[in-house]
């Protein structure tokens, strides 16, 4: 086995047990998010690049660009040629059978080496393949992860949210039974309306003796009753009609916090559909089965994180795997130009002619003797020289890697602005979903304050369940949004990290 293939067997090893470790050793994917999800997120990571269809697939893909390798810097394979005679030609020493020739072509020199150096260029564009195929797996787990775990969040939220609907609708029914009108049974309300015909009653008697007496102490007895007895009736109806108001007012409540838990309780169900279908998403990128469970933190939380541009900018241009994968093509078309041009030059071949030889027994015509040399065969060494006399052909090879090589470099500088470019969007998106986490904690601290002063003054009567009921809906808004904004922050880390190949910083 010849040096070079041990070398890129321990190459191919290397490489191999760098892949399979690298969710492990890297302090991003490890440490970094593990702090919030632990013993979970780096596990799936490693499952991923173990077992997704995408990822196997480019590897498989630069296991056979390395095989290229041998066969660029191979020999020509030697040549012989055997040829008999039908009959025997007779010669002055014997009688020529048969020929041997064997040739071996040997290209000019330096020509076997840019070979393989552009077919170990072409493998290396294959691994920046490969890993770009791979950083873009780790995106889309991270991605997908932080969905989840958003929606997590959101689901404990709408939970919460639910307790505290349930908490108010306890408060409702305390303040419902408490109540005037919740205590009024129909009994009281026939013995009000007896004591007001008794009332009526006496008015009437009233009336009648004021005749026995003197009018003017008559009348004046009268009218005194009936205005008293008028202001007493039109009391009690004000009292009969407040608290048939209270009691109408304090079931409304009830019944507008049970349709705000059912809408609630409509919410939760349709996240954790959404959860299984996410988690489904999840499962095909680990190429598991879509019902595997997934095991999800009980809140999510922005991952500490600070972006230097011109630090990234540098492990970008240094690290990126489409940048590798131009600059490793742009080599290749350097390292075939070179070979195009010894391509140009002669070959020289190296050969041996072998001349099978039978005896002679006669004199032979012209009466010539016979000598030692009857019947010994013929070994002749050959040289083959190759002439590249038709120049236009080389000169097109040599003009075509050169223009590949000038659109490669341009495709480069196209690639690295893009980058660029990309990286400056990320940094913005970055800066905003920080602001709105920052925006919606303290909004979410006011409205929870808020919520519970609103709550006091409800029970106590001072404030309306329109503005409790407002108030909470702004809370869980405020909190759903933060979960949103913390899964966005993160996955814009990720995709920071993804630029430079999920590498560590120090």
């Amino acid at each position: 086995m010849s040096t070079l293939k041990i070398f890129f067997i321990a190459l191919l090893f290397v490489s191999v047990t760098t892949d399979i470790a690298f969710a492990q050793t890297d302090p991003f994917t490890v440490d970094a998010v593990t702090r919030q999800t632990p013993d979970s997120l780096a596990l799936y990571l490693e499952i991923a690049a173990r077992n997704n269809p995408a990822v196997k697939a480019d590897f498989l893909s630069y296991k056979a660009s390395l095989e290229k390798i041998p066969q660029a810097g191979a020999y020509p394979d030697p040549e012989l040629e055997i040829g008999f005679f039908l009959q025997p030609m007779e010669i002055m020493d014997g009688r020529q059978i048969a020929d041997f020739t064997l040739m071996q072509m040997f290209p000019w020199f330096g020509t076997r080496k840019a070979a393989r150096t552009e077919a170990e260029h072409m493998a290396n564009m294959a691994f920046a393949q490969f890993r770009e195929t791979r950083d873009n797996l780790y995106l889309e787990v991270y991605t997908q992860w932080f969905l989840l775990c958003s929606l997590q969040q959101q689901l404990q939220n709408n939970r919460e949210n639910r307790d505290y609907l349930k908490q108010l609708e306890t408060l409702a029914l305390r303040k419902f039974s408490a109540s005037p009108a919740g205590n009024t049974s129909p009994g009281r309300r026939t013995q009000t309306t007896t004591s007001t015909g008794s009332t009526s009653a006496t008015m009437g008697n009233t009336g009648t003796a004021g005749n026995m007496g003197p009018m003017g102490s008559s009348m004046g007895g009268n009218l005194s009753q009936s205005t008293s007895t008028s202001a007493s009736m039109g009391s009690m109806a004000s009292g009969t009609n407040m608290q048939s108001m209270n009691g109408s007012s304090g079931m409304s409540d009830v019944l507008r916090i049970q349709l705000e838990i059912a809408e609630l309780e409509n919410s939760i169900e349709s996240i954790s559909s959404q959860i299984d279908a996410e988690a489904a998403a999840f499962n095909a990128l680990l190429n598991r089965p879509a019902n595997n469970k997934i095991q999800l933190p009980d809140s999510i939380t922005p991952i500490p994180f600070s972006l230097d541009i011109a630090a990234t900018t540098d492990q970008i241009s240094l690290s990126n795997p489409m940048l590798a994968m131009i600059d490793e093509e742009g080599a290749a078309y350097k390292a075939k130009a070179e070979m195009d041009k010894k391509m140009s030059y002669p070959m020289v071949g190296i050969g041996l002619q072998y001349s099978l030889i039978g005896k002679r027994m006669d004199m032979g015509h012209g009466g010539l003797p016979i000598t030692e040399m009857n019947g010994m065969d013929m070994i002749m060494p050959m040289v083959s020289i190759s002439l590249p006399i038709y120049r236009n052909k080389y000169k097109a090879q040599q003009k075509e890697s050169s223009i590949r090589w000038q659109a490669n470099r341009h495709q480069l500088a196209n690639t690295q602005n893009t980058l660029q470019t990309e990286l400056y969007r990320i940094r913005h998106s970055l800066d905003d979903a920080s602001r709105k986490i920052a925006l919606y904690e303290k909004q979410s601290q006011l409205a929870r304050t808020t919520y519970h002063l609103l709550v006091q003054e409800f029970v106590s009567g001072k404030s309306d369940l329109t503005d409790v009921i407002q108030i909470q809906r702004q809370l869980l808004d405020y909190r759903l949004k933060k979960a949103e904004a913390i899964a966005d922050y993160n996955t814009m880390v990720a995709s920071v990290q993804k630029l430079i190949s999920f590498k560590s910083k120090e």
